[in-house]
């Protein structure tokens, strides 16, 4: 047999593992727990604010703590609030920058944390599985520690309880209304 025929099926074999590989590794599950909340309880000392915002004025904090966290991102985020929350960002694949926007419908839970459920997902012209879009988003960009992606429920959960403020101050979503551009949230400052 030719030398050139055999390094030839060496080659392609090697091209068709790693191809198999990088489609085995953006398909498979990836199963990421939400953390359990944390007990805080109101100390009789704690002043409780309620503070009612509109969606862009919520829009120019989230982008606030967002800049701050991911400042030693290579890739850009945009975060844009509207009648629903989008996340646009780029990613990487084979030396080619593709644009990603997602879009995500915000669930305030039972601790006053929230849950972007995806309800949207545009990867440049391609057709990816929302699933795989987050994880490859995942992978890709070093999220702050209170959002947890979870690319098999298809969401982002943001864990209000674990943000941490300069004041000490905890934040807790009471309701999130973007249809009626009404955003409730609470405010627990300490005293002590």
């Amino acid at each position: 047999m030719n030398v050139w025929k055999v390094a030839f099926f060496i080659l392609s074999g090697s091209i068709v593992l790693l191809l198999a590989f990088v489609i085995y590794w953006a398909t498979s599950s990836v199963e990421t727990a939400i953390p359990s909340p944390k007990e805080t309880s109101l100390k009789p000392t704690d002043s409780v604010i309620y503070v009612e915002t509109t969606a862009e004025d919520f829009e120019k904090m989230a982008i606030k703590y967002l800049a701050q966290e991911l400042k030693n991102s290579s890739l850009p985020v945009d975060l844009e609030i509207n009648d629903a929350i989008q996340i646009s960002s780029e990613i990487i694949a084979f030396g080619i920058t593709v644009p990603v926007s997602m879009k995500f419908d915000p669930v305030v839970n039972e601790h006053g944390n929230i849950h972007l459920v995806q309800s949207e997902v545009n990867v440049g012209s391609l057709n990816l599985p929302s699933s795989m879009v987050l994880k490859l988003m995942n992978e890709a960009i070093d999220f702050p520690e209170w959002m947890i992606i979870r690319p098999d429920a298809q969401e982002i959960f943001v864990d209000l309880s674990n943000l941490s403020l300069s004041s000490g101050a905890r934040v807790k979503a009471k309701e999130i209304d973007l249809k009626n551009n009404r955003i409730l949230l609470e405010i627990v400052i300490p005293n002590e």
